[in-house]
């Protein structure tokens, strides 16, 4: 993880959290029963849905980078003995 991921890992964090306190406010006040709170309700829904998704991918990626390449298959045994056996092509005269 780079420090532009990290930095970008925080302020999505943050968005999300003060999105979903406005969130909170709005029901909690009363607002959100308004036609402009159930858009302002909304939005903030919207904004904090899309930050997650980025928070997913972000730790997604993360997790992916963590995890060992996997090993390279040995070539077997009988793989090796059919190119051997395998004609060459005749070059035509």
């Amino acid at each position: 993880m780079t420090m532009a991921d990290r930095i970008l890992f925080i302020i999505s964090v943050v968005v999300i959290v003060v999105a979903l306190a406005s969130t909170g406010w709005l029901v909690a006040s009363g607002q959100a029963l308004t036609v402009d709170g159930l858009f302002l309700l909304l939005t903030c829904g919207l904004v904090a849905l899309a930050f997650a998704l980025y928070l997913w991918f972000l730790i997604g990626r993360a997790l992916k980078a963590l995890q060992p390449p996997p090993p390279k298959a040995a070539p077997s045994a009988t793989a090796a003995a059919a190119k051997k056996a395998a004609p060459t092509p005749v070059e035509a005269e």
